[in-house]
């Protein structure tokens, strides 16, 4: 297997960055994961531009244009014999000393990953999949905005218990569920790995920012495709109890598009509560078509 490292591209064993990587040390960096469609990376710029932002907010350096991550994206997919793939690609602050910053980082490692993409099942697709309430919550933002940063320990807390992992003697949910965390106040936020929409009354809900969820990408862009597509759309904060009376309820990421929820479940019940007659919705089917239309021009 073959990895970018800083522009190069590697074979993994030889990938060496220093146990004084501040991204090691202290978590300090982020990522970006992206597929491609037809060989061509799905709403880079917006990953980019997410990246550069963060990265600037952290003082760490980020300098590749578009065009630069284009080829070294496709130069990996092609050294791995990949036409498509799972994208991540990281930033990592960097060497520096032992102990907090007391600058900005002049020196970050950027790491390429490619794997290839999940398959898919389109009659999975319209079965939909479990979503479980957990016990875990969701932790506050490092910032003003949730970055996609490499401290993802809430996440890999909340995907233990999801698989019964965490010592709590809690049924594991199905294979392929995804887990939902609310806030310390109890509101609805996001999944382990993705964002949360619903329909109920005819409007397309989705939590907002505000409440320390990531600005997902593929979030944003269905939120834009409803919008042109006539839907009414929401952003806002939302309980329970308003997930569980929804008329569809789906998820979305940038790999897995957008996922039809068909049955919701609890850490502390044994409610099943099945939703949308247990087949994925119209409104949603509709959105996840012109998602994938929109993903080819």
């Amino acid at each position: 297997m073959k990895i970018g490292l800083n522009g190069n591209v590697v074979e993994a064993h030889e990938a060496v960055i220093s146990v004084y990587d501040h991204g090691f040390l202290y978590g300090m960096g982020l990522f970006e994961t992206f597929r491609t469609y037809n060989g061509r990376p799905y709403l880079l710029e917006r990953h980019r531009s997410r990246l550069k932002a963060g990265c600037a907010e952290l003082g760490i350096p980020f300098v590749l244009s578009i065009g630069e991550l284009e080829t070294w994206i496709d130069k990996l997919l092609q050294e791995n014999g990949l036409e498509d793939g799972y994208v991540r690609l990281t930033v990592s602050a960097g060497e520096g000393a032992l102990g907090l910053p007391t600058g900005d980082y002049t020196q970050p490692n950027v790491v390429l990953l490619v794997k290839e993409l999940p398959s898919t099942n389109e009659e999975a697709v319209r079965t939909g999949k479990e979503l479980r309430l957990l016990r875990t919550e969701r932790n506050t933002p490092e910032g003003s905005v949730r970055f996609k940063s490499l401290h993802y320990m809430n996440n890999m807390i909340a995907k233990r218990e999801l698989l019964g992992l965490s010592g709590d003697h809690v049924m594991p949910a199905s294979p392929g569920a995804e887990g939902l965390m609310l806030t310390r106040e109890g509101w609805l936020s996001e999944g382990i790995v993705s964002n949360l929409f619903f329909i109920t009354g005819g409007i397309i809900r989705t939590p907002s920012v505000a409440t320390g969820i990531l600005p997902g990408i593929t979030r944003q862009r269905v939120l834009e495709l409803a919008a042109e597509a006539g839907y009414g759309v929401e952003e806002g904060s939302y309980h329970w109890e308003e997930l569980a009376s929804a008329d569809e309820i789906w998820m979305t990421n940038s790999i897995q598009e957008l996922v039809p929820v068909t049955l919701l479940t609890r850490y502390d019940s044994d409610t099943r509560l099945v939703i949308s007659g247990g087949v994925a919705g119209p409104a949603t089917m509709k959105l996840l078509a012109l998602y994938r239309s929109d993903t080819l021009k």
